[in-house]
């Protein structure tokens, strides 16, 4: 079982080293393709996924983005990524949860002493944590966009006001706000330059980024093109909105940080105390793992689960 296991294991190394190189050595000589990466719109991966594979592409890494765009899991996935900043493609994306849930089985079989309860523990493990740190990614980018915007808009207003148009203004906005602002402004601007409407390439923003401060800013923007009014002046009430909103948040999530960790502690006290028993004294610990009471540790990591969510759920005030 092991020997078949550590096959797997480099067959999959083997395959991400030579897809990896690959995407290093070849590049992409399709104009639609590589306008694409800057100027997306909703169908991008659609068309991208119908044109004929270049004869300096390799047959298999055209083959794979080929079968994973038609896909319906595709489109969001792409969508998760640029959310996260991370860049990667799907199908490498993809690649490496393959990955790392192999190497997960592995370390669970070995480190369980060859069980299959581990070495399952060890896959469920290996395939979420790609998904975690995908989810923390996105939490943390989000979380430092929605700090910023507040003084991004400002400076949009103030720009407004001395009589820049509002394309000047993102250019303004891109080249001197901090990271992940700019980055986010400077890939809007660059579609606008390379074909899009202001509204579509907010909308791929307001798709990149998951915000419903964001959502509204581009919502007046739109809302003032059909009908009219003085931008600077709502863009300015907005602001002053999300910075109080961004305080009161700041406020609640320091009153309930305590009952956070509290939440966190009692969650991982269980799982380390039966890690360190497990390391101290394998025998001891191996009966709870077979047999009939095997029910025992699911059914208490089943309530760890459902107590550390009750806790978040009790402390998550909505503003």
């Amino acid at each position: 079982m092991l020997n078949i296991m550590v096959a797997v294991f480099v067959v999959v190394g083997v395959l991400v080293a030579f897809l990896g190189l690959n995407s290093l050595l070849v590049g992409d000589t399709d104009i639609q393709a590589r306008m694409g990466r800057f100027a997306s719109r909703a169908n991008a991966i659609r068309e991208r996924s119908r044109r004929k594979p270049d004869r300096s592409e390799a047959l298999l890494t055209a083959s794979l983005n080929k079968v994973i765009a038609k896909q319906s899991f595709a489109q969001n996935m792409s969508r998760e990524l640029a959310r996260a900043d991370l860049k990667i493609t799907v199908g490498e994306y993809l690649v490496i949860n393959l990955l790392a849930t192999v190497f997960g089985m592995l370390i669970g079989y070995l480190a369980g002493g060859r069980s299959m309860i581990f070495a399952m523990l060890g896959v469920v493990a290996g395939f979420f944590a790609p998904r975690l740190y995908l989810r923390r990614r996105q939490k943390a980018r989000l979380k430092a966009f929605n700090d910023q915007l507040a003084d991004t808009i400002s400076m949009l207003a103030n720009s407004l006001r001395s009589g820049y148009s509002l394309l000047q203004s993102m250019d303004m906005v891109s080249r001197e706000a901090p990271a992940p602002t700019s980055d986010e402004f400077k890939r809007v601007v660059r579609e606008v330059g390379l074909g899009l409407s202001p509204e579509e390439a907010l909308a791929n923003l307001v798709r990149r980024i998951n915000s419903e401060d964001l959502d509204l800013m581009v919502t007046a923007i739109n809302v003032q093109h059909e009908v009219g009014g003085n931008l600077s002046q709502i863009l300015e009430s907005i602001g002053t909105t999300i910075r109080e909103r961004v305080r009161i948040k700041g406020e609640i999530a320091s009153l309930t940080a305590q009952q956070q960790y509290s939440g966190y502690i009692l969650a991982a006290i269980p799982i380390l105390l039966a890690g360190v028993l497990f390391m101290i004294n394998r025998e001891y610990m191996m009966p709870m793992f077979q047999g009939i009471f095997l029910c025992m540790p699911i059914g208490g990591g089943i309530m760890i689960i459902i107590g550390f969510l009750i806790i978040r759920k009790i402390v998550a005030i909505e503003v």
